[in-house]
């Protein structure tokens, strides 16, 4: 579900925040550089940038744990779906005029796929147990922009020829957007089971699930710290009575409205949470940085009208809040290399004007 983000500054507004004071110069300047036409003047930490992908909506990419291989959802009509299906590349590949091998089942909705430590295998939430079509996907009620989470979303592991080799979750409700531990000991996901939506873990297996975070709202797009002791995720939780009790009502309806989020941080069990923004507007998919000690995520914080979202860089004490991207539509998703070395992210840049959404893998230069 963070990927259904992509479409939000097309068909959401959101009022005006107060601008905050960012170490980087701000701008909307959408002049590019001369030496590489997809990078900004400003975008200093891009050495060189690489689109891989020509169409539709990609997203949600990742690296496998020997950055040989990534695993991707798009929906691109061209590649024979009809909405998102999780597909394999080698990371020196490019889509433009091939189809990758799709390696989910081609049923139902996919969303979060993630290497697992092997590099054979990857995880993913799919719904094609509760039906073999795509789940309509509301975007609005009663004029606010809205998720639904889907109840038929379970955790499956897949070989990279798409055949599903175990199902880690099985309870009734929402269970999704898993990723991996760089440890390679343990999986953090989102799910309903208790009635709210919150963070839980588990083992590469799936057993020993333990729940870690219990505040009422959706903790969600939860990554590990490159050592594994910590978690990042972001979070819409309501405050006021009204905010708590419109939150209860949209989801016993299957539904949440994400439009107000920021990031958490916690160890890996789930203690010492902290609230690590307080921006405003949309702070999500967040991701931690090679040293442990920052983290990369998108916002829309300084936006007039919900967009557009670029990267931001924070550290985990809260300080040095530092942009990085500097489009005029949509960056988010960024993931960096288990080297460190490349930062795989999607936008809307170089699509035409129009509104896909493809992957560019990035040199990063600190």
């Amino acid at each position: 579900m963070k990927y259904v983000f992509i479409l939000l500054f097309a068909v959401s507004v959101f009022s005006c925040k107060n601008e905050k004071e960012l170490k980087s110069q701000r701008t909307s300047s959408s002049k590019k550089t001369s030496t590489d036409s997809l990078i900004f003047p400003e975008e200093k930490h891009f050495k060189s940038i690489k689109q891989i992908t020509f169409g539709g909506d990609n997203a949600e990419a990742y690296w496998s744990f020997d950055d040989q291989q990534i695993v991707f959802q798009s929906n691109n009509k061209n590649w024979n779906v009809n909405c998102d299906q999780m597909f394999v590349m080698n990371a020196d590949e490019t889509f433009e005029s091939k189809i990758p091998p799709m390696v989910s089942t081609g049923k139902g909705r996919t969303t979060c796929s993630y290497f697992l430590p092997d590099n054979k295998h990857i995880i993913y939430a799919s719904t094609h147990l509760g039906g073999e079509a795509c789940p309509e996907t509301p975007m609005k009620k009663d004029g606010k922009y809205i998720w639904p989470i889907y109840d038929t979303y379970d955790i499956f592991v897949a070989d990279l020829k798409g055949n599903i080799t175990a199902q880690l979750t099985n309870e009734i409700g929402y269970d999704a957007e898993p990723t991996v531990s760089p440890k390679g000991d343990k999986i953090v996901f989102t799910s309903t089971r208790n009635g709210d939506i919150d963070l839980y873990t588990m083992n590469i297996d799936g057993s020993d699930v333990k729940q870690i975070t219990f505040e009422l709202g959706y903790d969600g797009g939860a990554f590990f710290s490159p050592d594994g002791t910590k978690i990042i995720f972001r979070s819409s939780r309501p405050k006021t009575e009204s905010e708590v009790a419109e939150y209860k009502d949209l989801l016993s309806q299957g539904l949440v409205q994400p439009t107000e989020m920021e990031l958490y941080i916690c160890n890996a069990d789930g203690s010492d949470l902290r609230q690590l923004t307080s921006l405003g507007n949309a702070n999500w998919s967040p991701f931690f940085l090679p040293d442990g000690k920052r983290v990369i995520f998108s916002s829309n914080f300084e936006a007039e009208r919900g967009f557009p979202f670029n990267l931001y860089m924070i550290g985990i004490d809260g300080k040095g809040l530092e942009r990085v991207t500097h489009s005029e539509t949509f960056d988010a998703f960024p993931v960096f290399s288990n080297d460190g070395k490349k930062l795989i992210f999607s936008s809307n840049r170089n699509n035409g004007g129009g509104r896909d959404t493809n992957l560019f893998i990035a040199e990063w230069q600190d």
